[in-house]
Parts: C-alpha cells; structure tokens; sequence
C-alpha cells in the first residue's frame, strides 16, 4: 500500500522530505571559523557561537510549515504566477511566508555584551526590516523603533506590527539612533559603498551598528522581478570567509570611520517549502561602533580597490 502512494510525487517527495530529517545536521560548522587565519586584533574580537534555544524553535517551526502539503502547493502556485510581475520579496510578504532569522535574542544581547535588565537605548532603526521579526525582538529595548523596507507588501506587514516606517531616502536626519540593523542588506543593494557611508554619519557617538553580511561575497540586488549585478562593488578581497573577515575590516569598516567592537558567524536561516525544510547560508554578523575623531580623517571605503569585482571570491 506505501509503495502504491509513493509512487505519487507529492508522497514521494514528503517522504524524501522525512528522511532527510533522520541524517544528523552539523551545526557546528554554521558557527565556525579558523580564528588562527585572523590577525591578533581580530583574533580576540571573535565570538564563538552555537545553536541556542531560539534558533532551534525557529527550526521546529520551519518542520511544521514545511509539512502543511495544501499550504506549501498553494504558495508554491501563487509565486509561480505573480512572480511574473511582483517581486520574490513582495510574493513572500504578500503570502505571509518566507521569513528569516539571524540571530536570537541573547546572541543579540552578547554580541553587544549588554544586560538583558539594563540594556536601553533611545532610537533603533532597522534597515530592510523585511517582516519584521527582528525589529520587533529588540524594539524593546529602545524608546523608538523606526524601520526601512522597499517592498509594498512588506512594508504592510511591518505597519501592521505598529512600527513606523521610513522611505528608504528619507531614514537620515539630524537626529542620531542608538542602534542600527542592516542584516543582509550590502550584498542586496544597488549602492552599498554609499550605505556604509551613511550608515557612519548617522549612529550616534555611544551607538553601535549591527552588519550581517553572507560571505563568501556575491552581490546582486533585486529590481521588480529580476536580479541585477550592482552599481557598486563593496573592496572585498580573498577566497576565505576568514580572508574575507580581513578585507571588511581593513578595506571597508576602518576607511569608513569604524571599529569593529565583535564579530560571528551564524547561519542565515530561512523558512523552506515543499520541497526544503529550510535553507541556510553563510552569514558573518558585525557589530561596528563609530571612531571618534573620524570627521577630521581623509579616508572613506571606496568602490575604488586595488580588489576588482572579478577577484572576490
């Protein structure tokens, strides 16, 4: 009787689906990296990381989803047809699927090494917020929350959460944040030379920046329904995910007015569907604090290197 209701593509593909679950995930390598390849002062700003809690619910979450068969097909027809004309962004965002996660909660509060009790700051912005999932795990934190998204429907589902939105050209003013997320946004924009820019003029003295970036670095960005190379390449050398932690430092954070205060890696988690429980990449989370006395240095990060586009691994 099995075999006969396996032989139907949907069974076969659930049972795939289930034994692929039984084979043991090596998480450990979603958080490792060869500290020896860093130099000294890089060495001591790495933070090793492993699974936690949080990121575990995540996974069982992704479980279940992935096994809503009707759910997964009907998501699966409808990115299909308005794909033709709306973004994968905007589909997701219109389906209510497709979130991520980067990092959980207590990560958050070690990366910036603060008290869950005392920890308070007066803005937070988060950049590409997406569903918001993650401006709404630190918006307590803070005494306002501001998010940026480009997509329509995205944009939606964060006013429905209650968080105020600001126009993707519009999130600069006078008035410095406490805290600004742009998790997986400089491998996905048009301009990231001039995001990294911004992003120094606009933390406060005492605030800290909070940067995921999948390495190794292969940037694109997504214009209506298709990808595009961008306009400006960030001057990352080196074939490594270590070698590539080096370049950031020294080719993009420190020009730019930075210091690089901790550093991990994570995995960057996504739910799946009917075909995937999850998909993950490699992500190397950044918490970055302003130098003081950069106004009065020359150097800002340039497109400009010495590392081309065709040399990044």
């Amino acid at each position: 009787m099995l075999g006969q209701y396996s032989r139907n593509p949907l069974v076969k593909n659930y049972l795939y689906r289930l034994a692929e679950r039984q084979k043991p995930i090596d998480t450990e390598k979603w958080y490792y990296l060869n500290s020896e390849q860093f130099p000294a002062h890089l060495q001591s700003k790495f933070l090793q990381n492993s699974l936690d809690e949080e990121t575990e619910e995540f996974l069982e979450n992704c479980y279940e989803k992935s096994d809503w068969i009707f759910t997964q097909i009907f998501h699966n027809v409808f990115r299909v047809v308005l794909g033709w004309f709306m973004s994968m962004t905007t589909v997701n965002g219109l389906l209510n699927r497709g979130s991520m996660f980067v990092f959980s909660e207590n990560q958050f509060l070690e990366l910036l090494n603060v008290n869950r009790s005392s920890y308070h700051g007066n803005s937070y912005l988060d950049l590409g917020a997406g569903d918001g999932k993650t401006t709404g795990k630190l918006s307590k934190y803070f005494d306002q929350a501001y998010a940026t998204e480009q997509s329509p429907t995205m944009q939606w589902r964060l006013k429905e959460k209650g968080f105020q939105i600001l126009e993707i050209d519009q999130w600069q003013t006078p008035k410095k944040y406490s805290l600004i997320t742009a998790l997986n946004l400089l491998d996905r924009i048009d301009h990231p030379v001039k995001l990294v820019n911004e992003l120094r003029t606009s933390i406060a003295d005492d605030g800290f920046v909070i940067l995921a970036i999948v390495l190794p670095y292969n940037p694109c960005y997504e214009t209506g329904v298709s990808f595009r190379d961008p306009s400006q390449y960030l001057p990352i050398c080196g074939k490594t995910i270590e070698e590539q932690i080096v370049s950031l430092h020294d080719d993009v954070f420190v020009p730019a007015g930075f210091d690089v205060v901790r550093f991990t890696r994570l995995p960057y988690l996504c739910e799946g569907d009917l075909n995937h429980d999850f998909f993950a990449l490699n992500d190397v989370v950044f918490v970055l604090k302003p130098r003081l006395g950069y106004e009065h240095e020359v150097n800002r990060v340039s497109s400009d290197s010495h590392c081309q586009a065709g040399n990044v691994g």
